[in-house]
């Protein structure tokens, strides 16, 4: 290698080093990724969170095939921070370019904890700086491990662990579905979190002998949430929360009613699609909302080769990107459904 070889190395690797300092000093990666413990001192480097000295404990255990836990400040190493179980423990300056990378690609904290905690129970408390082992080891198994905040479909499968849900273990046949922040062969990167709002039902088909008990299934590529069964009502309100992974290539998202039977075949009460292309668009070309006043950005309209109502108009309100959606359920007698969507990017 010549001499200016190694000195365009060098600055390579500084200037990964000048970014990975930029990222450690972001708001949200000042505070402990799984129990906002402030100034948290350690990394791991497959994951992309910063996590505190208690956490970190939690992390090594779960072996480096799930978090590689690595020290994140610019102390040199002591005898107080060299583990065992190939934990690295080695001083900013010592990272090395491929854990570097793997940093800066995932963002931080609220863009790796955006796919971990996305389908996080809203009634579920997050352990404090001062909760016990316990409470933040069966936290952090969860949440890494286990996973049991991802879509179940949405799960990674790895061979090398041994623990994992039933719904985890249904994947490994094909071993199709993953969550990933990189764009590697077989593997889904995502560009954001979609919330949607399902807030009520009107004049439903009925399915039953003069009412129906309907749900609302909702389809994104291969992931599926649904809400809550109403009983007998054909103007049900829901006002529901779920959240799906957007993949960068995503198609429209499917909505359908069903009725619940007990005994027999769920029935089909109407189904519609979203067009989600006029609200990332929209949303991509103005950038980040928190800096825009309240405004519209985007609009869809309505079209006899849509399921809409009205024109549905894409706003920022209070620094998030919202849209509210009326769909015409199609193929059935009657029925309306009405959604309130926000996105989240995870390259903001």
């Amino acid at each position: 290698m010549s001499s200016g070889d190694g000195a365009d190395s060098g600055m390579a690797s500084a200037d990964k080093m000048k970014k990975l300092k930029e990222l450690l000093h972001k708001s949200d990666n000042r505070i402990c990724a799984d129990c906002s413990a402030p100034d948290p001192k350690w990394a791991s480097a497959n994951i992309g969170v910063f996590i505190c000295l208690k956490c970190s404990g939690v992390h090594r255990s779960l072996g480096t095939h799930v978090s590689k836990v690595i020290a994140a400040r610019m102390n040199a190493p002591t005898e107080t921070n060299i583990c065992l179980t190939q934990v690295l423990s080695v001083s900013l300056d010592q990272w090395t370019d491929e854990e570097i990378d793997s940093m800066i690609e995932v963002g931080g904290n609220s863009y790796a904890n955006a796919i971990y905690e996305a389908f996080l129970p809203e009634d579920y408390h997050k352990p404090h700086p001062d909760a016990s082992q316990e409470e933040r080891a069966n936290f952090i198994r969860s949440k890494y491990e286990l996973q049991e905040f991802l879509k179940p479909s949405l799960r990674i499968v790895s061979n090398k662990s041994s623990l994992q849900s039933t719904d985890s273990q249904k994947d490994v046949d094909n071993a199709s579905h993953s969550v990933s922040f990189s764009s590697e062969a077989g593997m889904v990167e995502f560009i954001g979190i979609l919330k949607v709002k399902v807030i009520k039902g009107t004049k439903l088909a009925v399915r039953d002998l003069i009412s129906s008990d309907p749900y609302v299934v909702l389809t994104l590529g291969e992931q599926k949430a649904k809400t809550s069964v109403i009983q007998r009502n054909l103007n049900p309100v829901w006002n529901e929360e779920l959240k799906l992974s957007v993949p960068q290539q995503y198609g429209p998202l499917k909505l359908q009613v069903f009725d619940y039977d007990m005994l027999t075949k769920d029935d089909k009460m109407g189904e519609a699609e979203v067009d989600l292309q006029p609200m990332i668009s929209a949303a991509t070309a103005f950038g980040d909302p928190d800096l825009l006043a309240d405004m519209q950005i985007g609009k869809w309209l309505m079209s006899p080769d849509n399921a809409l109502i009205r024109d549905s108009a894409v706003n920022v309100i209070d620094g998030k990107v919202k849209q509210e959606v009326s769909l015409r359920l199609q193929n059935v007698e009657s029925g309306e459904v009405d959604l309130e969507l926000e996105w989240i990017p995870l390259n903001q």
